[in-house]
């Protein structure tokens, strides 16, 4: 795997593993000792890829997981009625 492909796991991580995690560009410089041209590189890939978008601060903010949906599936053997008939 590329350098520049393990930065993006290694982001991807730390905004997963911390939810609501909020970071100007600075910090995110500081925090993974990342000069700007690479930093300014690897977020922006990050929000065109719509993992990260920046807030009206200007912070960078991952997206808000999505859930996958479950159907609920009833089960007549374990009630022992019949299903309902919908009129």
């Amino acid at each position: 795997m590329a350098t520049h492909d393990l930065l993006l796991a290694r982001i991807r991580g730390e905004f997963s593993e911390m939810p609501g995690l909020r970071l100007t560009f600075a910090q995110a410089c500081r925090l993974w000792h990342l000069d700007a041209a690479t930093c300014h590189t690897v977020l922006e890939a990050l929000v065109a890829e719509r993992f990260l978008y920046r807030t009206r601060e200007g912070a960078y903010a991952a997206f808000a997981p999505t859930r996958a949906a479950k159907a609920a599936l009833s089960s007549s053997k374990t009630s022992g009625a019949s299903p309902r008939r919908r009129a």
